[in-house]
């Protein structure tokens, strides 16, 4: 993945939030702001599951922490001002972490809370913001970060989208080898009885080839057997569902593991599906 523009974008918090003073060694109050070239849609599916999973990177309330768990999800967040500009808004909340690492003079229990920010700039560049701000309970004091979360959440995202995009390497690597080994099969094939006639070894060899594709379209595609089976975002039952799927639904597997198939489905949209839950084309 190409990462044409990166910059830390200086954010305005909400009117009444700002800082009563600078801190002369950290940049306390900017955020990030990057420009992809990844579709929207690939860079939506990432950032769901970031969204999702629970944690939120960067800070840690404890020395022994590696990050700071039981975040959640949420629509809105009163903590940043209302988001009146474009795009699609996410937000993963913390509620009463103590003292969070990397915010400004943080002294007390509070939330945290993560704004992410998705803008299209045309079909194959997509504008990612995110900022993060830490609000205490009790004084309401208002605890500016100094970049650590914005850029750990990023790279968690940025992950996730290699994930897909390797997927995708590997599925389109893996049809390309098929397609060679079946061009040598029929080359091979071809060789084997050379009083043939060039035109007969021709229609031959189609036909063995047509035959093959059959064989292929066989092996890699498969139905859904009954109606309500999940999409999920990776090959684990507790990862998110993208989607619930019909029975008879017709799926391309891209890649095969003992559990799960790694599949395409009609509509282009990449996941995994428990193998117990497909069948082969009748």
């Amino acid at each position: 993945m190409q990462l044409i523009a990166l910059a830390f974008v200086l954010l305005l918090p909400a009117p009444g939030l700002l800082a009563s003073e600078k801190e002369p060694k950290e940049n306390y109050g900017f955020g990030f702001a990057v420009d992809l070239t990844t579709p929207e849609a690939e860079v939506l599916d990432a950032l769901e599951q970031v969204v999702d999973d629970g944690i939120i990177q960067g800070s840690k309330e404890y020395n022994q922490d590696q990050y700071i768990e039981k975040a959640r999800a949420a629509t809105s967040s009163d903590l940043f001002a209302k988001w009146t500009g474009p795009g699609k808004v996410f937000y993963k909340v913390r509620k009463q972490a103590l003292a969070p690492f990397n915010f400004k003079e943080t002294q007390d229990e509070g939330t945290v809370a993560v704004r992410y920010v998705v803008q299209v700039k045309d079909p194959a560049i997509t504008s990612l913001r995110i900022d993060a701000i830490f609000v205490e309970d009790g004084r309401h004091a208002i605890h500016l970060s100094n970049g650590s979360v914005e850029s750990a959440e990023y790279r968690d995202i940025q992950n996730h989208i290699d994930a897909f995009e390797l997927q995708k390497k590997q599925a389109l690597d893996s049809e390309k080898k098929r397609a060679e080994d079946l061009a040598k099969h029929v080359l091979d094939r071809s060789h084997e009885d050379e009083s043939v006639s060039r035109l007969a070894i021709a229609e031959s060899s189609s036909e063995t080839l047509e035959q093959h594709v059959r064989e292929l379209r066989r092996q890699v595609e498969r139905v859904i057997k009954a109606p309500g089976a999940p999409l999920k975002s990776a090959p684990f039952h507790t990862a998110s569902n993208l989607q619930t799927m019909a029975a008879g639904s017709e799926v391309v597997v891209l890649i095969s593991t003992p559990y799960w198939y790694g599949v395409e489905t009609s509509g282009g949209q990449h996941g995994w599906i428990f193998r117990d839950d497909l069948d082969p084309l009748p």
